[in-house]
């Protein structure tokens, strides 16, 4: 089982570094540009499939035996999901780099085959099991809003080729960023931190009946957006804001929960500063949902939008991935190289695999850099973002590199 979630995860690495690379050499003079522009597609997918999609599917079929004590439905068709979904996502990139309809019609195809491949694995695994609660009802509807991207994005790249939906396709833009980022990342967090969370804080006896309220709340944010994206009804939008904002106070709640209950005082660098992201995202979106209310013609200015998407996908989103890298990568390694010989011999532990100060210091400076990104976003200066964006691909692409020290061990 080793194989296939490393598969993902080292492929993912690899975008990672090689989008801020790319980033870098480009003095990050994308980050602050429309993001319906040829780069900005090019960038957002590479950063959104290539990095957080393939980690995110490589940590749950690396962590579903964890979380339901059962085996995954079929390796073999994990193996086929991987080779559809990375030559998908391999040519769409290109697709958008040289701005070929056919091409980006054709892989987009592909890497939704590759996604309906991993829903089908991913629900039949659940299924048999037969466990359902908030865990695997927030992975299950993560699944689901993972399949509805890609069947927008899919009729979206299939639109470049047979300009075929005519006013839809901006409506279908909106909805396609909403359901990949608030309804499958966001689910997917949220559904697996109350998994990894207590495990991290090793904590016991916390309250659980906040879990379901998330759940239902985050929903009916995803349901609301979607339906404000493709109807154009502007209140729906806001509605949806509130209702995201709600539910990350929950989510919130509940995190200090489960951290009250704890047996072990630090959780690790990398879980400490994913928490911290989580609480700076609540404060984010409720002050975003009192904007949008008070001024709601916000909503449409291209720079806010900017914004508030790296600040959602990478403050939040990229900040928690790379935070529970830095348990996941050793635990995924020692497990496979020094599992079969504990107690036989001496190895050495998780922890001496990847040392608490690095990633401490290697997420900080990530961190300081976005701040800097953001700052320059928030007031149009053009020379803070691509400073900002410079060093921050050079601070992120150093720690993933630190992080895949770890295979070296």
């Amino acid at each position: 089982m080793f194989r296939l979630p490393f598969a993902f995860i080292l492929t993912g690495m690899i975008s990672f570094v090689l989008f801020h690379l790319l980033t870098f050499a480009d003095f990050a003079g994308w980050a602050a540009a429309e993001p319906r522009s040829p780069d900005g597609w090019f960038q957002a997918h590479l950063i959104v499939l290539g990095w957080a999609t393939m980690i995110a599917m490589g940590a749950v079929y690396q962590l579903i035996n964890v979380i339901l004590q059962t085996k995954l439905y079929s390796i073999r068709l994990g193996y086929v999901h991987y080779v559809l979904f990375t030559a998908g996502a391999t040519g769409l990139l290109a697709g958008f780099k040289l701005l070929d309809t056919q091409w980006i019609a054709a892989f987009a195809t592909l890497a939704f085959a590759g996604i309906m491949l991993f829903v089908f694995n991913l629900a039949a695994t659940l299924w048999k099991a037969g466990q359902w609660n908030a865990i695997t009802v927030s992975t299950a509807c993560a699944a689901a809003y993972l399949a509805l991207t890609a069947l927008s994005g899919m009729l979206m790249g299939l639109n470049f080729r047979f300009n075929f939906l005519g006013g839809m396709h901006e409506a279908l833009f909106g909805t396609h960023i909403w359901l990949g980022t608030v309804g499958w990342f966001g689910m997917l967090i949220t559904g697996f931190s109350y998994k990894l969370l207590p495990m991290f804080y090793l904590a016991h006896d916390y309250p659980q009946k906040l879990q379901a309220w998330i759940v239902l709340t985050w929903n009916a944010a995803v349901l609301a957006g979607a339906a404000g994206f493709l109807g154009g009804w502007l209140p729906v939008k806001v509605l949806a804001a509130g209702l995201l904002a709600a539910a990350l106070v929950l989510y919130n709640v509940h995190i200090s929960q489960i951290a009250q209950k704890r047996f072990k005082r630090d959780p690790g660098a990398g879980i400490a500063w994913a928490v911290w992201a989580s609480r700076m995202l609540m404060l984010a979106c409720a002050a975003a949902a009192g904007l949008m209310a008070a001024f709601p013609e916000l909503m449409g200015r291209p720079t806010l939008v900017v914004f508030a998407l790296w600040l959602y996908l990478y403050g939040w989103v990229g900040i928690t991935i790379m935070g529970y890298l830095s348990k996941i990568v050793p635990f995924l390694w020692w497990t496979h190289k020094y599992g079969p010989l504990a107690g036989k011999q001496q190895v050495p532990t998780m922890g001496q695999l990847l040392a608490e100060k690095p990633v401490h210091t290697g997420l900080a400076a990530v961190i300081l850099c976005m701040a800097v990104l953001l700052l320059g976003i928030g007031t149009g200066t053009e020379s803070v973002t691509m400073i900002g964006g410079s060093v921050l691909s050079l601070a992120a692409a150093g720690y993933m590199a630190m992080v895949a020290q770890v295979f070296t061990r």
